[in-house]
């Protein structure tokens, strides 16, 4: 990937927002990013620039991923609205800037987020506790 430190500082911050939220979404959110930036590892000058843009905080492009988590963990923080909820809807033009694969990701991404929780059970005959 270009700019190799540029990343790896993005990459650690974006691990760093994730501390602040609720445990399954750091979770899910940990391996999703863990994975796409291992999958760009070795993308070419201009898609690594993209996917750089799209995932960095930025002032000037305060939709991105680390801008707005970060303001959202902030709201959060404040108790600026009853309930945080992470993340935005993605518009039907933005949608369409997918390709096919980026599209199976974020089923894939949307099926494991809303998984009911799992209820761990114990019998008195189980060997190991969980």
């Amino acid at each position: 990937m270009a700019a190799p430190g540029a990343a790896r500082r993005l990459y650690r911050r974006i691990l760093q927002l994730h501390r602040a939220l609720p445990p399954a979404l750091r979770d899910l959110g940990d391996r999703y990013v863990k994975e796409e930036f291992r999958r760009h590892r070795a993308a070419g000058p201009a898609e690594a620039q993209r996917f750089l843009r799209e995932w960095e905080a930025s002032a000037r492009r305060p939709a991105n991923y680390a801008a707005l988590i970060q303001q959202q963990i902030n709201e959060d923080k404040q108790n600026l609205r009853e309930k945080t909820v992470y993340g935005i809807q993605l518009t039907e033009e933005k949608l369409n800037d997918f390709r096919d694969e980026q599209i199976g990701q974020l089923k894939e991404l949307m099926d494991e987020a809303t998984k009911p929780n799992k209820k761990i059970t114990i019998s008195k005959d189980s060997k190991y506790k969980n």
